[in-house]
């Protein structure tokens, strides 16, 4: 599974705040019981490999995961309400897909090369909202 925050904003710019946000995930998880089998937050966006009993819907688990999240999020950190007055985090889009296809392991080594890749390629702006313009893209 595969969610972002609302306008793509970079609000994980701290080590903190992507721990909390673990941490709310894998309670909600538990509450629920279900399992997380890996997760990762980064700046913008969240992956989270799940196992779930056959009695839920993924997207059902992805509703409680976002929900549960941001309720505890907005919570806690306080300047998340300047940033989203309307209390929405996370933007509406996700992806789910299955792995069924390849093993947890190789799912595992995605999450972590991915995540790994970002490390290199972030912003050394790390309050900066949002994407680069094409014509900053250009400068650099």
């Amino acid at each position: 599974m595969e969610w972002c925050t609302k306008y793509r904003y970079k609000i994980f710019y701290d080590e903190t705040l992507r721990n909390l946000c673990k941490i709310f995930l894998y309670e909600a998880a538990k509450r629920h019981r279900f399992t997380i089998m890996d997760c990762e937050v980064d700046y913008d966006h969240v992956h989270v490999i799940v196992s779930l009993p056959l009695s839920m819907s993924p997207s059902k688990a992805l509703g409680i995961l976002k929900g549960c999240s941001a309720r505890g999020l907005f919570k806690e950190v306080s300047h998340f309400h300047r940033m989203y007055p309307k209390g929405h985090l996370w933007s509406p889009g996700k992806f789910i897909g299955s792995i069924g296809h390849i093993t947890l392991e190789k799912a595992k080594q995605y999450l972590e090369a991915h995540h790994a890749k970002d490390i290199i390629d972030r912003n050394p702006m790390p309050f900066r909202h949002g994407r680069k313009s094409i014509f900053e893209n250009q400068l650099m």
